[in-house]
C-alpha cells in the first residue's frame, strides 16, 4: 500500500481528521485520538495501527511486522507492517479499519454521537 492509498482508505472513514505531525507522519485520527500512522521512509509505506490485545499476539512475529517502535514499548497493542512480505492491502485496510473501531469505541459516548459514531459501532 503506499502513502496516497493509504491516506484515501483513512480518509474514507467515518469521522476522520489528517495531520502531518512528528517529522512528517501521516496522523490519522478519530475524535482526536491516532488510530493510524503511516510514516517510515519514501521506498516502503511503514503503516501503524491499533489492534486487539489477540492481533497483537499473532501479528507481532510475522516478517514485516513488527511492535511498533515507541508505543509497543510502553505496554501499547500497535502493529507496525514496515517491509515485505507484511501484509496483503485487503488484510492491512482490515486491521486499519479495526483500529478505528477500536479507538472511536474508546471515546465517549457523548463524543460518539457528536461524531455520528454510535449507528456506526
Amino acid at each position: 500500500m503506499t502513502y496516497d492509498q493509504f491516506n484515501t482508505f483513512c480518509g474514507a472513514l467515518p469521522a476522520t481528521t489528517y495531520v502531518v505531525q512528528w517529522g512528517g507522519s501521516h496522523v490519522w485520527k478519530v475524535g482526536g485520538k491516532v488510530f493510524a500512522i503511516g510514516g517510515w521512509d519514501d521506498d516502503e509505506a511503514g503503516i501503524t495501527f491499533k489492534t486487539s490485545d489477540i492481533a497483537f499476539e499473532m501479528l507481532q512475529d510475522q516478517p514485516g511486522l513488527r511492535p511498533a517502535p515507541y508505543l509497543a514499548s510502553r505496554g501499547m497493542k500497535w502493529i507496525q507492517h514496515y517491509a515485505k512480505p507484511g501484509l496483503a492491502d485487503k488484510d492491512l485496510k482490515d486491521y486499519i479499519h479495526q483500529s478505528h473501531r477500536i479507538v472511536s469505541s474508546g471515546l465517549s459516548k457523548k463524543k460518539q454521537r457528536e461524531l455520528g459514531l454510535v449507528p456506526l459501532y
